[in-house]
């Protein structure tokens, strides 16, 4: 039976643990920071990228990987034989996905390339369950349906404390930007089938705090959650008691929190959150 290797981009938040363990090669994204080119989780960690940030002249400018970078990966892992899956974040908000296609297209090695619809951990979910079966010798069209069925039952709301970086990003207008700061407005969003959609948007903390007060009950109510992951800008009381509350409800519950990677903290911005949750989701 041919061999499967999963391949991801370091936006999936994986630990070197993960990565180590499930066998999977992460192709890391670039930022810059005033000039300064750093290679997420190699030359730049995520507690530094986040303190950089904050006393940057300007808003850092992240880069997907070169062309040359996925074929040569490819290449390589199929060197012997083996097939590769390869599962990138949502375009939204990255073309990495669309180098990764034409790679597959070039490379000798045959290639399976998947829009996560997602990213951060909610990515990762897909990519660790991908890891999983490959190790226990699944071929490639079970693979590639466990990562759809993980797609199909994964969620991830966003907390965005300051819309600058979306504005500055080009993400949202100017004038919506300013208005915005001066009413202290705060909003959440859904990654949602691949798109990002706003689904609060409330003066102050308070407005924020009651949106995800409904989803950590939405979380506790609902069956099967099969894992919980709590990804943050700079935000470390604001998720333990996330954390905290979760983990009281649902003791037996695997709740993880840590930073979240560069690309993702250029967009959402000091102070932002996201809550990934997963559940059962077998092909």
């Amino acid at each position: 039976m041919t061999k499967i290797k999963i391949v991801t981009d370091s936006s999936a938040n994986l630990t070197d643990a993960e990565v180590k363990k499930y066998d999977i090669t992460v192709i890391p994204l670039t930022v810059m920071i005033d000039g300064t080119i750093y290679v997420e989780d190699e030359t730049i960690t995520r507690e530094e990228f986040i303190d950089k940030m904050a006393t940057a002249k300007s808003l850092p400018k992240t880069s997907q990987p070169a062309l040359g970078t996925f074929i040569e990966t490819f290449d390589k892992l199929g060197a012997d034989g083996a097939s590769v899956i390869c599962i990138n974040m949502l375009e939204a908000i990255s073309g990495t996905v669309h180098t990764a296609e034409q790679a597959a297209s070039i490379t000798k090695t045959d290639v399976t390339v998947i829009d996560a619809r997602t990213t951060d951990r909610a990515m990762a979910f897909q990519v660790l369950n991908a890891a999983k079966l490959a190790q226990s010798g699944a071929d490639k069209q079970t693979v590639i349906d466990q990562i759809h069925a993980t797609q199909a039952h994964t969620k991830l709301f966003m907390g965005v404390m300051t819309l600058n970086n979306l504005v500055a990003g080009g993400r949202v207008s100017r004038l919506t930007g300013a208005i915005s700061t001066l009413l202290n407005v705060k909003i959440a969003l859904e990654v949602d089938d691949g798109a990002l959609d706003v689904k609060m948007k409330g003066r102050g903390v308070k407005a924020i705090n009651k949106f995800f007060d409904k989803v950590l009950e939405d979380i506790i109510a609902t069956p099967n959650v099969a894992e919980v992951a709590i990804s943050h800008v700079g935000a470390t009381e604001r998720v333990e008691e996330y954390r905290a509350r979760l983990q009281a409800a649902l003791p037996s519950l695997k709740v993880s929190v840590q930073p979240t990677v560069p690309i993702i903290a250029t967009h959402g911005g000091p102070g932002a959150f996201a809550v990934e949750y997963h559940t059962q989701a077998l092909a």
